[in-house]
């Protein structure tokens, strides 16, 4: 009892507080378009509103892009452009259905003092590492981490529906739809299998965001079932996001722990 009290109000306290590190989504111009019809989606690094430094292409490890017919294909790096802030893949679909595009990126590292690290695994909705770490008296322990990101979207080209939304990309971790979100309408509830290493992840704690003309409701905290299963109450129409930072212990002389994040996009009309 004492556990889930201390879980809840750590999950309280990171969603008072804005969040300090970047996320990253991709973010079509349009989740709902024709054939043929060229869509620009924003690889946004910061926030699902704001994107604060363009994602180099030398940093990514996978492109890929699934067609409604199964079919994989690996954008290159002409097609991406980008300005001060957002990198952009250019994207024309040929079929209609639905489409899964997804990037990963390669390790990168980063060290935080014990305060700040405490504070940062309270705002990013990790805590476990922060319960294991008051139990294992290491709070006042600096910390040392390495990092990957893994994120998706799904998108809906003319009035045909596929069973490709739920294609697994093959990455480290990711989250993938049990229902087709563009059969769903505002009121229902979509499941979402978490996964890391092609199993499913249990217990993890996962964010959930939507955007409805501009303004972003506040993020709502789930924790996967034993399954490795949340469930999203649609309670309104706009661009919706899933994301969790899955943070474990490694025995490495040089790092502490290893992160991975996942993120998932997509719109309810």
């Amino acid at each position: 009892m004492k556990k889930c009290l201390f879980i809840g109000l750590l999950l309280s306290l990171f969603l008072m507080f804005p969040v300090l590190a970047h996320d990253l989504f991709l973010k079509p111009d349009r989740f709902f378009a024709k054939l043929d019809e060229n869509i620009l989606i924003s690889v946004m690094n910061g926030t699902f509103q704001k994107s604060e430094a363009a994602v180099a292409f030398g940093r990514l490890t996978d492109v890929s892009i699934i067609a409604p017919s199964g079919g994989r294909t690996n954008p290159k790096e002409a097609d991406f452009t980008k300005n001060e802030t957002t990198a952009f893949l250019n994207f024309n679909p040929s079929e209609a259905g639905n489409y899964v595009v997804g990037l990963s990126t390669g390790w990168r590292e980063n060290a935080l003092a014990a305060k700040e690290f405490n504070e940062y695994l309270t705002l990013e909705g990790i805590p476990d590492v922060l319960e294991n770490r008051k139990r294992d008296k290491e709070l006042d322990k600096d910390a040392r981490y390495r990092y990957s990101k893994y994120v998706k979207t799904i998108l809906q080209i003319g009035d045909k529906q596929t069973d490709s939304y739920k294609t697994a990309l093959g990455y480290a971790v990711e989250m993938i739809p049990q229902h087709n979100p563009y059969q769903l309408k505002k009121g229902q509830t979509i499941e979402i299998l978490c996964l890391k290493d092609g199993k499913p992840l249990v217990g993890q704690t996962v964010l959930t965001g939507r955007e409805l003309t501009g303004k972003l409701d506040a993020e709502k905290a789930l924790r996967s079932d034993s399954k490795g299963i949340i469930k999203i109450k649609l309670d309104g129409t706009g661009k919706w996001y899933a994301k969790f930072i899955n943070m474990v212990k490694i025995d490495d002389p040089n790092l502490n722990y290893e992160s991975k994040w996942a993120t998932l996009t997509f719109e309810i009309k």
